[in-house]
């Protein structure tokens, strides 16, 4: 029996990513070692189980680590504002049940400044009218208009709107709830920030017999991640203000009304007033007829999204074509190159003749976007061939095609940073030499993002030769310093909450593929040659964000990578020594944002890029 457990261990953690082992313990603390066994045996972890395990580890989340960082409403009479927050319910023949438990979730609020509007659309359940009423004549703080016709979500909702009289407005369906410090949390918010417009916060789904499940987990603000899916939802609090200033909920977007309204509210305000809760404070209902149990029940919501997005992009004069994204939510904008400006590819190679003949063969072969020049830095390569080769590109792209002899130890910044003063190009492209194109459209997708102003650097989707992911955004913090977010999830997967199919912000992008503005590259000085291997990109992300600019992960561009080819891994000891004191640098300088990504969310493990829920012990800075 020893001799089997330890011959199946050995096998699964062979073939598994190193997140699995965390499981596979944690799976043997809550299953037994007979059932592990046979788990472990098994060609590849079960839908199901990996489900059960998610449930497990939701339920061990909820009883820890969110009863650790639930606040003290003691505190409500010493604070300089107590805002009334307007909570507003359309109503439409719900179960009765869960009408009542919506309700009563408001009036559970250990924040007592609140105001229930409800807003019945004629709903022909004889039971709903009297509910409303009744709850109404109970507690002064509910407000119920009865319509006499029926007009649909958006109509109720505006009719529940003009009831408000709260400084701020919470959207609440008729059949969700409150966790019961929501408005607490969303008041101590703008106590915080007096200024702020929209708060959000995380969300779950709530089933029939109320068991929690499937945590939305969020980032902070994220643009490109909004016009892809609606990542606000629920909790999603608005300055009344704002709301009637634009016109509250628009006819014609029913099913999406949330969607089309948080896209013209955040066009009227700014990024420094929109607040994030990284606490659930929503719960979800899932009923049978609802998109939170069966996305196919209302398929027409999805066209109205899709409406949504598209009269986004119109109202703000970005010619783009918004299609249907790889799964329902989701939405792909395909952004027009409005101006194809040169694009110098910066290609640094010490021989690696294989390698950087694939890479090149790969851009002349199958780039659509014709305005580029390559510019190969050889960092002293003594491969005869290589000479060959450049003179047989040179001969294929004339004064597109130049090489650089970069006679200096190895230092990726500063071979990176020589190209770049010779590059002609209004972008950047930092490649790796042991990359190859997949994608023909890679390089306009880049620049289709990258000429926008309020853009940084731009980076690709990387795979392994296995297709596998190797890079879709990099995380600070995640397994140090910064690490890259769904490493080794298969080729078609949609990753969390499809953030593998849709473009995503985050703080920094690796440079084995990453387009940026040279003018941005310019004014904060290029790579830091202190970074002479590791982390220099990361450095340089959070330069340029820190500019003002959104960095982002274009889902469309894509390559393979067959990573480290030429170097090799850093698996020497004065190798690994020089990793540690590059991370080490790169900590201190930016040691509060790799504590806290503000494109990760706290409650998401960074042991691992697979967005597994934080079980740790709550650390104190987490908290919001």
């Amino acid at each position: 029996m020893p001799g089997t457990v330890l011959t199946t261990v050995i096998a699964f953690a062979r073939r598994v990513r190193p997140h699995d082992l965390v499981r596979a313990m944690r799976y043997l603390r809550h299953h037994g070692l007979r059932a592990t066994l046979k788990r472990l045996r098994s060609p590849a972890p079960p839908a199901a189980a990996d489900h059960n395990q998610a449930a497990l580890d939701y339920a061990e989340w909820i009883s820890t680590r969110e009863a650790s960082t639930r606040s003290d409403p003691s505190d409500i009479d010493a604070w300089d504002h107590t805002p009334v927050i307007s909570v507003v319910v359309p109503v439409y023949n719900p179960d009765p049940v869960w009408l009542r438990r919506c309700v009563e979730s408001v009036q559970a609020q250990t924040y007592p400044h609140w105001q229930l509007c409800l807003a019945d659309d004629a709903s022909t359940d004889p039971r709903i009218a009297p509910i409303l009423t009744g709850y109404a004549e109970q507690d002064p703080r509910i407000v119920v208009v009865l319509r006499p016709t029926n007009g649909h979500i958006c109509a109720a909702t505006n009719s529940a709107l003009d009831l408000a009289t709260g400084q701020f407005v919470a959207l609440l369906d008729n059949d969700d709830e409150l966790a019961p410090h929501a408005l607490y949390e969303v008041a101590r918010v703008i106590n915080r920030h007096p200024d702020v417009d929209l708060i959000y916060s995380d969300e779950d789904k709530i089933d029939l017999h109320s068991t929690r499940s499937d945590p939305a987990f969020k980032p902070d603000w994220s643009p490109d991640l909004l016009l892809s899916t609606n990542y606000i939802s629920h909790l999603g609090v608005y300055r009344r203000e704002l709301i009637s200033a634009i016109g509250g909920f628009r006819p014609g977007f029913e099913g999406s009304q949330d969607y089309d309204l948080v896209l013209r509210f955040t066009e009227a305000t700014t990024p420094d007033r929109i607040k994030h809760i990284p606490q659930v404070l929503y719960h979800w209902r899932m009923v049978p007829s609802s998109t939170a149990n069966d996305q196919s029940t209302k398929m027409y919501a999805f066209e109205a999204g899709l409406k949504a997005v598209q009269e986004a992009v119109a109202r703000r004069g970005i010619a783009a074509e918004v299609r249907h994204g790889a799964g329902w939510g989701l939405y792909d904008v395909i952004y027009e190159v409005t101006r194809p400006e040169l694009v110098s590819i910066i290609i640094p190679t010490r021989d690696g003749y294989d390698d950087i003949s694939r890479a090149l063969a790969s851009i002349l072969a199958k780039t659509t976007y014709t305005n580029y020049e390559i510019i190969v830095a050889d960092n002293q390569s003594e491969d005869p061939r290589m000479e060959q080769l450049y003179a047989k590109h040179k001969a294929a792209l004339g004064d597109r095609f130049t090489t650089l002899d970069v006679d200096i130890p190895f230092n990726f910044s500063k071979i990176n940073n020589i190209a770049a003063e010779h590059a002609r190009g209004t972008y950047l492209l930092f490649l790796n030499n042991d990359t190859e194109v997949i994608s023909p459209d890679w390089l306009t997708t880049m620049v289709s993002f990258a000429q926008f102003d309020r853009v940084g650097m731009v980076g690709a989707k990387l795979f392994y030769p296995t297709d596998q992911i190797q890079h879709a955004g990099v995380v600070l913090g995640l397994g140090g310093v910064a690490g890259h977010a769904h490493h080794m999830y298969p080729r078609a997967d949609f990753g969390y909450f499809g953030r593998l199919q849709v473009n995503v912000d985050y703080y920094a992008v690796t440079a084995a593929c990453a387009m940026v503005k040279k003018a941005d590259f310019d004014t904060v000085g290029g790579f830091d040659p202190k970074l002479a291997v590791a982390y220099q990109d990361v450095d340089l992300s959070i330069r340029v964000h820190d500019l003002g600019r959104d960095n982002l992960f274009a889902h469309r561009a894509e390559l393979y990578h067959y990573e480290s080819r030429t170097r090799g891994y850093d698996t020497t000891s004065e190798k690994e020594a020089r990793r540690r004191r590059e991370a080490d640098l790169v900590y201190e300088r930016y040691r509060d944002i790799v504590d806290a990504d503000p494109y990760f969310n706290p409650n998401l493990s960074k042991r691992s890029g697979s967005f597994l829920i934080n079980l740790d012990p709550v650390d104190t800075k987490e908290q919001p």
